[in-house]
Order: structure tokens, then C-alpha cells, then sequence
């Protein structure tokens, strides 16, 4: 398998990328003046009549325009901003409100909030769009700004890619409001109270926590004030870590991408299991009593055979992506439960829920969508499902997590001065080819481009983590080659 099934192909964009919009803070895409005409394009598109929505599934992956009241003439409409920590949050936060507002629209603003959390409040507070200034995992110095629907759904490439045109082709100038026409900014006090109610209500009132003892790494990130919160208010035992940002301390050496700070904080505590998530908050890696990783595989065969098991799994599918290891479909298929695979990317994940009727997906990388509870990956409510499950059941996270035996995985990156399409690089097909034969039905091959940094990420699978590994530095070495960046 050459590239990620499930992506299609279209025309090159120049702001938009797999997530929203990313980059160094204060360097182009990611300056004010972008982040304002960013403003001024989601304020417009909002008035714009809605599109043919083409049947239900239709409507829901493009839920904008969709409020009756919208065509109401006085209608004024509302976009919600939440942001992670960061340094630049301030700056970009600013420059957003201030385009919302000069198109007439409202802006109502949450402060530092895990990403689910914006995604919930739009949806609670009736908001017409929601807005997230965060670069997830990435360092300090990068930010992002990614939209929602009112829904709570990422928005759709159609829709991002109507908002770039009306910026580049000057759109957005061609409406100024002035006088009590321009709008207003609020800022909410309590949303980080009416978040961790949200969270509450997900975990069953019959159970506690109380007994446990949990690190939660929160990696100075959105956070850092909810996760505590809940799990305390639950009555567990919380050690925090993480939970001091300055601005430019947001995943370093903590989070979901180091877990073995961690880990550390586990062992010297004999914790009974530890969740780091990672900047917004829209993802979580779990480490049990031992101090082994637990990812969203693991997550997943477990939250899935549970939820098999009480005729929660819907048409008994799970969604995950191409970078799920094979273990997940071999232990979930003694149960009956199909794995489907999308792109990599949440929202792929989650549209491909949407479009088949799904209710549980997730990546490997932690992010896990129970759209029963929200509509995008969110750290703490895994936490909270995954405790729930070893609470009710008296299993102990190690325990749980025997279900999937994983095949080896070796993953390799490469930086690229272009990211140009395979097929036209003839040696590397050749090399790809090769190794997918030698591997035949007992492993894969993955090659594709990240979509928010200048890498090639090369994945392989298999029973001999020692030849796989030689393959993929084949793989990368061909690559750094033909498009390496050194």
C-alpha cells in the first residue's frame, strides 16, 4: 500500500491543511493579518445562503447555515474562540475576534480549553461556528487556528476551501458594517465549569474513582485545569504534572508525545496508571501500573469489545486508520466486530463514522471519538471511558490491555523539500513494490506525507521487526534521495 486509502486528491491550497491552518506564530500563514482575514472569512461564509445539502450525511459534514433563524434579517451570529496556552494565543486570538467582529459578528471567548471543549460549547451555547488557536503536540513557537461547525464537527475541505478563496480573491473587503452593525466580543467566565459538568455526566453515576490513584501529565497545555478537576471531583487520587504553563512550556518534555515523564511520576508513586494528553487536549496515551505505553489500539479493542459486549457498538464496526497496527483487527475479530479503515486525521476518522453510522473510531496516536458523548477526539473523556471500564469490570489497566497482541511496527520519517507524488518517482514505487511482496499478506507497507510538517513518514508491518526495519530505511534512504531536504 503505497498511500493512505480514503484521501482524495484536490487542487493545491495555500492555507489550509489536513488540520485547519499551521505554521511558525507571527511568520505567514500563521500572523495577525491572516488570522483576521481568517475572521472575516468564517464570518462571511456564514452568510452565505446554504448549500445543497444532498440528502442527510450531506447535512451533517456540512452543518453551517442550517439554523432557520440565521435568515432572520436582525439576526446576529455567534462564533466561540477557545485557545491552548501558548505565547501567541494572545495575539492571535485578538486579530480572529477582531475580523469576526468587523463582518458583524459576535464573538464569545472561552480562554485556555482542550479543543473537545470548544467543540462542545459551540454546540451547547448555540454558537454559529466554533474557532481553536492551538498547534496540538507541536512546540511552543507553532500555533494553528481549525474551525467548527456548529455542530461541533470540523469543517469540511469544501467549506475551508471557500473561506481561502474569499481571502484570496478579496471577498471578505467587500462588506463593512459600521455603527451598531459591528459586533461585540464576551467573554465566558464559566467555561471551563460548564466543561468538566459535560465530562461528569459521561461517566457513569453508579461508579467512583475513589480508591485510585492517577497521574494526569497535562503537558502545560488547554488541559490543564479541566483533567485535575474531574478526575478529582470523580474521587480519585490525582497527581498533576503539567499543570504550570508559562507560554512557551506546552509539550515540552511532557504530554502525550513523552510519556515517560510520565511514566517516571507512576513508578515513583505506584500510581495505578497514568494519562498524558497533548497540547489541546483532543488525545491521550494511558500507562498502566508496570509502566507500559497503552495507545488508542489499545483503547480502542477495549472500549469496543465493552461496548459489543452491552449493545453499544453500532453495526459492530470501529474506525480507524491506516496506521492502526493488524492487532486491532485480530482482536476484534473473534468478537464480530469489522475494523474500517480511513485516512490519517481525525476528522477522516470521524467523517467515515458519519458517513457509515459509527459511533467509535480513533488513531493509534491516542485521538478517540465516542460520538455518542462528542464529536471529536477528547483526552479526558477516553480517560474517563477507559476508567469506567476497569472500575466496573475490577481489572486493572495491564490486565485489559492483553486483548490486542500488536505485530511489530516500524515507523521512519523523513524530511522533504517537496512532497511529490509517488507515482512519479518510478525507484521508489520499484522499492515499495518489493518490500510489500517479500511481506505478502502477513504485514504492509505505508508511505505518505504528513499534512502539517515538510516530512515523509514511512510506516511497515510484520512478524520480523528486524527485517522490517531494514526495509523501511531503504524506503527512507530512497526518499532523502530523491526529496530529502538536507
Amino acid at each position: 500500500m503505497a498511500h493512505a486509502p480514503g484521501m482524495k486528491k484536490s487542487r493545491k491550497r495555500s492555507l489550509f491543511g489536513t488540520d485547519g491552518v499551521r505554521g511558525v506564530a507571527n511568520l505567514e500563514p500563521m500572523t495577525s493579518d491572516t488570522a483576521l482575514r481568517l475572521g472575516r472569512a468564517i464570518a462571511s461564509v456564514l452568510r452565505e445562503p446554504a448549500p445543497d445539502a444532498g440528502g442527510s450525511r450531506r447535512k451533517r459534514l456540512s452543518p453551517l447555515f442550517l439554523r432557520s433563524r440565521q435568515n432572520h434579517a436582525r439576526y446576529r451570529h455567534k462564533i466561540l474562540i477557545g485557545k491552548d496556552t501558548r505565547l501567541s494565543g494572545y495575539m492571535l486570538e485578538t486579530a480572529l475576534a477582531s475580523g469576526i467582529c468587523s463582518m458583524g459578528a459576535d464573538v464569545l471567548l472561552v480562554g485556555p480549553l482542550p479543543t473537545p471543549g470548544v467543540a462542545y460549547l459551540t454546540r451547547s451555547m448555540r454558537a454559529d461556528a466554533g474557532v481553536v488557536i492551538s498547534a496540538s503536540h507541536n512546540p511552543f513557537q507553532d500555533n494553528g487556528i481549525k474551525f467548527f461547525s456548529c455542530e461541533g464537527f470540523k469543517l469540511p475541505d469544501e467549506v475551508e476551501a471557500r473561506m481561502e478563496d474569499m481571502i484570496l480573491k478579496g471577498e471578505t473587503d467587500l462588506y463593512r458594517p459600521t455603527a451598531a452593525e459591528i459586533g461585540k466580543a464576551f467573554r465566558i467566565s464559566d467555561a471551563v465549569g460548564r466543561y468538566v459538568v459535560f465530562l461528569k455526566s459521561t461517566f457513569p453515576r453508579d461508579l467512583t474513582l475513589e480508591g485510585l490513584r492517577i497521574v494526569v501529565d497535562c503537558g502545560h497545555g488547554a488541559a490543564y485545569r479541566v483533567a485535575p478537576e474531574v478526575l478529582s471531583e470523580l474521587g480519585a487520587e490525582v497527581i498533576p504534572m503539567g499543570v504550570q504553563p508559562d507560554g512557551e512550556n506546552i509539550n515540552r518534555e511532557c504530554g502525550s508525545l513523552h510519556p515517560e515523564a510520565a511514566r517516571k511520576i507512576l513508578l515513583e508513586n505506584r500510581a495505578d496508571l497514568a494519562i498524558a494528553l497533548d497540547g489541546d487536549g483532543d488525545r491521550a496515551i494511558f500507562i498502566d501500573e508496570h509502566g507500559e505505553v497503552v495507545d488508542g489500539d489499545y483503547v480502542l479493542a477495549i472500549c469496543a469489545k465493552e461496548m459489543q459486549k452491552k449493545a453499544l457498538l453500532k453495526r459492530r464496526t470501529v474506525v480507524a486508520t491506516v496506521m492502526s497496527n493488524l492487532g486491532l483487527d485480530l482482536a476484534l475479530q473473534s468478537d464480530g466486530i469489522t475494523v474500517i479503515r480511513a485516512g490519517v486525521g481525525d476528522r477522516y476518522v470521524t467523517e467515515e463514522m458519519l458517513r457509515g453510522g459509527f459511533n467509535l473510531g480513533g488513531e493509534q496516536s491516542g485521538h478517540v471519538i465516542f460520538l455518542d458523548h462528542n464529536t471529536t477526539g477528547d483526552g479526558c473523556l477516553t480517560g474517563l471511558q477507559l476508567l469506567a471500564i476497569m472500575v466496573e469490570k475490577g481489572k486493572r489497566l495491564s490486565e485489559l490491555r492483553k486483548v490486542v497482541t500488536k505485530l511489530p511496527q516500524v515507523l521512519v520519517n523523513v524530511g522533504v523539500r517537496e512532497k511529490k507524488e509517488i507515482w512519479r518517482l518510478p525507484a521508489l514505487r520499484q522499492k515499495i513494490a518489493v518490500a510489500e511482496k517479500e511481506l505478502g499478506g502477513r504485514g504492509r507497507v505505508l508511505v505518505r506525507y504528513s499534512g502539517t510538517e515538510p516530512l515523509a513518514r514511512i510506516m511497515l508491518e510484520g512478524e520480523n521487526e528486524e527485517r522490517i526495519r531494514q526495509m523501511a530505511h531503504e524506503i527512507a534512504e530512497e526518499i532523502r534521495l530523491r526529496l530529502g531536504s538536507d
